[in-house]
């Protein structure tokens, strides 16, 4: 754990950020009922969460510490608990409320793609074909997060990370907590800075497969949780390409003097590496369930 003062006192930064309007009143509405339903769920008994254990299909609810995203600097696993949704209904209400919800934040992140494909000089549909983002892996989670944070001793409600994906689109409760850089993910010590909360706003981190696209022209957003002693609600909405996408360096991002900087590589094989590398064997939890 390096240079733990240093980067403890570089943490009060503000980040200003550029905002975007994609104005969708069905989504605020959405996310105003589905963050009712988070609050609810995180409330039931932990019995009751562990009947729905996450399965070998990523599907379901992870207790506290399952996952470890910066293990050179934490000494556990994040002080969160997580549904990842995709199971039968668990509250009343719940399946029409992920379904409602899950439709939104689609139609916002197919949005932002032909933003972010006219940036890149492509066709503004160029991410829209069936092995891109015409059938996508979206996916939902549902996070809490708690406890009191303190990088001085390797403990955080999420450590450092940037998503596996091509963007992460995030809806939060206003409790201040995120922290993003924005610049150089190697400098050291690094310079974190809070986001703020805007209200009705939607945080948007780009993911590593779209660095890898860009040959590194989008760099993907790293970021961290720090709890502060408050419960904090979350709802990141996860979107990749198909699972038989190739992900290779786009046409307009390279060039004689600038070739590729990543090898092509299939997306399902890209987010099994990932995925196996930050989580911990669960198979613990169920032995204790059993017991």
């Amino acid at each position: 754990m390096k240079n733990k003062d240093q980067e403890k006192a570089s943490t009060i930064n503000v980040s200003a950020l550029t905002c975007i309007d994609l104005a969708s009143p069905d989504l605020h509405r959405s996310a105003v009922l589905l963050k009712q339903q988070s609050k609810k769920f995180f409330a039931l008994p932990l019995e009751e969460k562990m009947k729905v254990l996450r399965n070998k299909k990523n599907r379901g609810y992870s207790p506290v510490l399952d996952q470890i995203l910066d293990p050179e600097n934490q000494v556990h696993g994040d002080y969160k608990e997580c549904f990842f949704i995709g199971i039968e209904d668990v509250l009343p209400g719940w399946r029409e409320t992920m379904t409602k919800y899950h439709q939104e934040a689609l139609k916002v992140c197919k949005s932002i793609s032909r933003i972010l494909a006219l940036a890149l000089n492509l066709d503004v549909d160029y991410f829209d074909t069936p092995e891109m983002l015409g059938n996508p892996i979206a996916v939902m989670r549902l996070l809490h997060y708690e406890g009191k944070s303190d990088p001085s001793r390797g403990i955080y409600a999420c450590g450092a990370h940037s998503d596996f994906g091509m963007m992460t689109l995030l809806a939060t409760d206003g409790v201040m907590g995120l922290q993003q850089i924005c610049k150089d993910k190697d400098a050291k010590p690094r310079k974190w800075e809070y986001v703020p909360s805007i209200k009705g706003a939607y945080i948007l981190n780009l993911g590593d497969l779209l660095e890898r696209w860009s040959n590194g022209l989008f760099k993907s957003t790293l970021h961290r949780v720090l709890g502060n002693g408050q419960d904090r609600y979350s709802i990141p909405f996860f979107v990749k390409p198909s699972h038989d996408c190739l992900v290779e360096c786009l046409p307009t991002c390279q060039s004689k003097n600038n070739p590729p900087k990543y090898p092509a590589i299939k997306c399902s094989t890209y987010l099994t590496q990932r995925y196996q590398e930050s989580h911990v064997d669960l198979s613990i939890y169920g032995k204790q369930t059993q017991e």
